[in-house]
């Protein structure tokens, strides 16, 4: 089937090039100039990507970001001027599951836009669901529930969730994280597991300071409680 793809860009010259190379890969490219125009389209099209630019009129980039995660699992793309990682995280932290700085080539961000839809069709084939003391990491309902209760993730935040949960109790290094959640061939950098793994946290209401599920090893990286063991967080 054909993907389809939002485009929000307010610079009418970058819109139409990234359309371009879009359709050269087979999607269906929607572009929009303004943020409320991603919003209308990102509900009424329902979109297999959404790439969306930071600086938008109207309402910016990350303000549409939050918005359409709240109430979507739509992969989310923000293209961004800026380049302070404060900034960066920022867009993580509102439910974005990349990112890519001006300038960028086309090709990197054809890489980028590959990486987050192959994620998105793999969460989406069968598998059973994985439990873990109170966590249920359902992959084919793209569904975690703890005690029950839904709690909503990004694409990124249940990949590292649900490969952590394959093996409670066993600590990963960020550079393992990454490749057991996304494989070598994805763009995620080891800072942005932190940013991801604070998120995470705080979704399943983990205390930072003594957290029941996401626990830090120092020095070496991060693991899943194993409520079957009693182990030093």
């Amino acid at each position: 089937m054909t993907t389809r793809i939002v485009v929000a860009e307010d610079d009418p010259k970058q819109s139409r090039l990234l359309k371009v190379y879009l359709e050269r890969e087979g999607h269906s490219v929607l572009t929009v100039g303004d943020g409320r125009a991603a919003l209308e389209a990102a509900r009424t099209r329902r979109p297999d990507l959404l790439i969306l630019d930071v600086m938008l009129p109207e309402v910016d980039g990350l303000d549409v970001c939050r918005i359409v995660r709240a109430s979507s699992q739509v992969p989310i793309l923000l293209v961004t001027a800026r380049t302070a990682e404060e900034d960066m995280l920022l867009g993580l932290d509102l439910g974005a599951d990349d990112y890519i700085t001006k300038p960028y080539s086309p090709r990197e961000l054809l890489a980028r836009v590959r990486v987050l839809l192959r994620r998105a069709a793999t969460t989406a084939r069968p598998a059973e669901v994985i439990t873990v003391g109170d966590l249920e990491i359902d992959a084919a309902r793209f569904e975690v529930r703890r005690a029950g209760q839904p709690i909503l993730l990004t694409s990124k935040e249940f990949a590292i969730l649900e490969a952590l949960a394959a093996q409670p109790g066993r600590v990963f290094t960020r550079a393992e994280i990454i490749t057991h959640a996304f494989g070598f061939d994805t763009f995620v950098l080891e800072r942005t597991i932190d940013a991801h793994i604070v998120n995470l946290r705080r979704k399943l209401g983990d205390d930072p300071a003594v957290p029941a599920h996401l626990q830090t090893v120092y020095g070496r990286g991060y693991r899943l409680a194993d409520p079957d063991r009693r182990e030093a967080r």
